[in-house]
């Protein structure tokens, strides 16, 4: 085609020509593909990726929703023009000639850098997919991917610098073994939390949500976040600590992960009795005590053993004498109305441990202990529950005759 002499002289295969100024054919045949490349990720973006997510949003399944979220799509179509690029390029330039070589390492770099983004967002993906579907009996895996992502990121940076010197990827792999010790001593610490990331998500030792308790660094409240080299806590004086993950596994610490999904939390607690206080039961006691409805089953029972040994074993003399024989005393009967209240109690786990015990007494008196887990682990209700029953228990000890010690300051 001619427009006008000695201006436009215009072929596909030759050189264009404007006021006597030459174009390369070949620079018009690049302009053209990148041009064709550049279309094509346009409607990519533009028309298909809209199209996509419109569709993806209506359907049930959570993958395509993640795919959407972590950019997936979005990422992977700029292989698109790439790829148009690398099937057009070797049709216009010389494959030995330097403008190929230079435009071949550019686009191999640009491979590279969308290639890393998709591993990244693939790994993403798995994390959040695996989250939503992992329930509560396993481990995230947070610091396992995290740990991927930089191995991906190291191996990205080795074939970037691979492509731009011309030499094989593994000449740059065999040559980090002479920096591994410099490597060690300086990044020492992010290492460390390698590993220790690596060892909490593969054994499980922590996750998010779970409430942990480190005196040693005054940490007590919930796992926020999990890094590969640090753990963030909420504590329950809502401040935030920031600790390293090599923390966890070099020093102890107390997660309270087991006694959520237990679905009991437990009560340790003691009541301090005088010791002037505690006698055996007389017939007036019993005449009181008989009148509490959670104590009759039991008194029906012992009453009738006691009775029935002391006929057999005492004569009518020693009968007088309380201290023979078989006898009830106020403590041993409170111990058993704690126990039967405990068990009638509907805050009360039933399927866990429910034991009243007396311990060494000491100065401060005889100390009745409570040992038991409440059916409900959420912090303010276990602590109403315990409440209610310390408050029933302290207002009930002096129908046995039983004397709650209490220090009196005049004593020092």
């Amino acid at each position: 085609m001619k427009i006008t002499e000695n201006f436009i002289k215009y072929s596909i295969d030759n050189d264009i020509i404007i006021n006597n100024f030459v174009i390369p054919a070949q620079v018009v045949k690049a302009s053209l593909l990148v041009v064709i490349a550049a279309v094509i990720f346009i409607i990519a973006i533009m028309v298909i990726l809209p199209l996509l997510e419109r569709f993806f949003r209506k359907t049930e399944t959570k993958l395509d929703d993640v795919l959407i979220e972590r950019k997936f799509f979005k990422r992977a179509f700029h292989l698109f023009p790439a790829i148009v690029l690398s099937i057009g390029l070797p049709t216009i330039f010389d494959s030995d000639s330097q403008v190929f070589d230079l435009i071949s390492r550019a686009l191999n770099l640009y491979y590279i850098i969308i290639i890393y983004t998709i591993f990244e967002s693939c790994m993403n993906i798995a994390n959040d997919y695996y989250d939503m579907n992992k329930g509560v009996s396993r481990a995230g895996i947070t610091g396992i991917v995290q740990a991927l992502k930089i191995v991906g990121l190291i191996l990205a940076i080795i074939f970037a610098i691979s492509v731009l010197a011309g030499k094989s990827p593994a000449f740059f792999i065999t040559g980090l073994g002479a920096f591994t010790a410099i490597l060690m001593l300086v990044f020492k610490d992010a290492i460390l939390g390698l590993v220790a990331g690596i060892q909490l998500s593969a054994m499980d030792l922590i996750r998010k949500g779970d409430w942990i308790d480190i005196p040693k660094h005054g940490v007590d409240g919930d796992v926020v976040e999990i890094s590969l080299t640090s753990i963030k806590v909420r504590n329950f004086d809502m401040t935030f600590t920031v600790i390293p993950a090599y923390e966890l596994v070099a020093s102890s610490f107390k997660n309270w992960r087991g006694m959520s999904e237990s679905g009991g939390r437990r009560i340790k607690r003691s009541i301090w009795f005088s010791l002037n206080s505690i006698h055996f039961i007389n017939d007036e006691d019993m005449e009181q005590l008989l009148k509490i409805k959670l104590l009759r089953p039991y008194f029906e029972k012992r009453l009738a053993e006691i009775q029935q040994f002391n006929e057999s074993e005492l004569s009518e003399y020693e009968k007088d004498c309380f201290v023979n024989g078989r006898r009830l005393t106020n403590i041993g009967t409170f111990r058993i109305y704690v126990e039967t209240y405990l068990k009638n109690h509907p805050g009360i786990h039933k399927e866990m441990t429910i034991m009243v015990r007396q311990l060494a007494h000491t100065e401060l008196g005889l100390p009745l202990e409570i040992y038991a887990f409440t059916n409900d682990v959420r912090w303010v209700a276990h602590e109403n529950i315990q409440s209610n029953i310390f408050d029933h228990l302290l207002a009930s000890a002096p129908q046995f005759g039983l004397v709650v010690y209490q220090r009196d300051l005049r004593e020092n």
